[in-house]
């Protein structure tokens, strides 16, 4: 994945599916100009979920994808949430505190490190 944002991912997804921006907005139903600014980084992603769905809708991603999950992915980095997906599970909320520590650098016990990386990679 080369876009950064979720504006650049969008319209990086839009191009392969070789969509000009005004057909990609009709199939939206929505403003052209609104959908640029997003692209360009202007405007910030939506942050409801299912309106991040329907932009992937709209270019023909499912919605299990990994494109739609990195569509909705770099939507809530922008919102600053945490995907309501990750969320949804206990085992990975629980887990949280320790993935925090750890990229911030501060030390984690062996013990809990390795519960952690198993905890991931359930997912």
């Amino acid at each position: 994945m080369d876009g950064n944002t979720f504006g650049q991912r969008l319209k990086e997804l839009r191009m392969q599916k070789r969509l000009t921006l005004r057909e990609y907005c009709r199939r939206l139903g929505k403003d052209a100009g609104n959908v640029s600014r997003i692209e360009r980084g202007l405007s910030q992603a939506p942050k409801d979920e299912e309106i991040v769905k329907e932009y992937g809708q709209a270019l023909g991603l499912l919605d299990n994808s990994e494109e739609m999950k990195d569509l909705l992915h770099l939507a809530a980095i922008e919102s600053r949430q945490i995907p309501t997906a990750l969320m949804e599970d206990k085992d990975i909320v629980a887990s949280l505190p320790l993935f925090f520590r750890t990229v911030t650098g501060s030390k984690l016990e062996r013990d809990k490190l390795i519960k952690f990386l198993e905890d991931l990679r359930k997912t």
